[in-house]
């Protein structure tokens, strides 16, 4: 179904008005740390995630798009500080047309293991709406979805029934989401997640 509200928040460029479907892989050849690989049902590139081993620093992670340009960069903050705090943070910066950082877009909230392990992992959008959605499920386990404060669902990760049956490595699923919502926003937070839990992105 399509639909004529598009809901940005990296940029309207990434919102489509139909329901999007979308495959993740591990990047090939590369050592820990390389990242992962989104892409459409005609295997063209749509984003791609670089992680420490391309980029050489840890909790760093660069979003780009299907012509390679830098569309996020993630990265988390003051880890020495959140060892007292019951969150660690993690931030999504944009880029300006030159390529240089231009704007805050969204904070993710990880909760810190040494206070909690049922604290949902939060997404704050960094708008004067101060809209923010929340992680829910098993994503270690491809089996999760994020939801947005007003309770909808924007996306799902998951792995096709088929694929389960012969394979049990979690390097590929897929991500659908839902009309009019950002799509880079949407792996952008899949970036953290699978940094958070030892995947592609982390060495």
């Amino acid at each position: 179904m399509a639909s004529k509200v598009l809901l940005p928040i990296v940029s309207k460029v990434y919102c489509s008005p139909s329901e999007v479907v979308l495959a993740v892989r591990r990047r090939p050849n590369v050592a820990n740390g390389g990242g992962f690989v989104v892409v459409d049902c005609n295997q063209g590139l749509v984003f791609s995630v670089e992680g420490c081993g391309i980029l050489g620093r840890k909790e760093e992670m660069l979003l780009r798009d299907g012509q390679e340009n830098p569309l996020l960069l993630i990265r988390r903050k003051g880890a020495i500080v959140e060892a007292l705090s019951l969150t660690r943070k993690w931030k999504g910066f944009t880029y300006d047309i030159l390529g240089s950082l231009n704007k805050l877009v969204f904070t993710l909230k990880q909760p810190n293991s040494c206070f909690s392990d049922k604290t949902p992992i939060r997404i704050a959008i960094a708008t004067e709406s101060k809209e923010w959605f929340e992680v829910q499920g098993d994503f270690p386990g491809r089996s999760c979805s994020i939801v947005s404060s007003r309770g909808d669902v924007v996306a799902l990760i998951g792995v096709e029934r088929e694929l389960q049956q012969v394979m049990r490595s979690r390097d590929l699923y897929h991500v659908k989401i839902k009309p009019g919502f950002d799509q880079a926003f949407v792996f952008g937070v899949i970036a953290v997640l699978d940094y958070i839990y030892d995947g592609s992105t982390r060495c």
